[in-house]
């Protein structure tokens, strides 16, 4: 194996891990924040891909976060890497306040009863799947509470991303102009002179 460990940890170890990472919570953002400002595209479409990314989290449609993402960054001339990569606010940790949120959200836009009187028993409907069932009392309304934080949340990454990656961009450009080397761009067009 690549990356197995020259010890194997016992099980308290792998509790431990499991609970509270040894490199803490905070690699898996600082490394998406890594791979997003290192993609080589605009700061439009990469902001535009994360945007879309981030805006359909927000959907219950889970099956169809990445061909939406891509169909959204398309349309709006998004990155497709930075469009998965964007589907990453949707995981494990927010689903449950995503999915509660536009619930609650969608069943008020509705008109519908949030206080509980009128309960539904998901673990049956689920169980008998069938989709008609699950589609009025269940992704219905969260299908309509998920438009506005999507929009919301889409245009605040939109607007992080876009000026991250702009700063990152011009850091980068800056430091390599400071060292004698040519940005990338500018070596082929001369190359294309000669």
């Amino acid at each position: 194996m690549l990356f197995k460990r020259r010890s194997q940890a016992n099980y308290w170890q792998r509790i431990r891990a499991a609970i509270w990472p040894k490199k803490g919570f905070w690699r898996v953002p600082v490394y998406l924040y890594h791979r997003t400002v290192r993609l080589r595209a605009t700061p439009h479409a990469i902001a535009m891909g994360i945007a879309a990314g981030v805006a359909v989290s927000w959907t219950p449609f889970i099956g169809g976060h990445f061909l939406s993402a891509f169909l959204l960054a398309f349309l709006f001339g998004g990155n497709y890497a930075a469009a998965a990569l964007g589907t990453a606010f949707g995981n494990p940790l927010t689903f449950p306040f995503i999915w509660l949120s536009t619930w609650r959200l969608g069943s008020a836009l509705l008109g519908r009863d949030v206080s509980g009187r009128d309960h539904i028993d998901l673990v049956d409907l689920v169980h008998r799947f069938e989709l008609s069932d699950l589609w009025r009392p269940l992704l219905e309304p969260m299908a309509v509470g998920a438009v506005l934080p999507a929009l919301l949340s889409g245009a605040l990454f939109y607007g992080l991303t876009y000026f991250a990656v702009q700063s990152f961009q011009q850091r980068r450009q800056a430091m390599l102009e400071a060292r004698g080397n040519k940005p990338q761009e500018n070596r082929a067009a001369e190359g294309s002179k000669s």
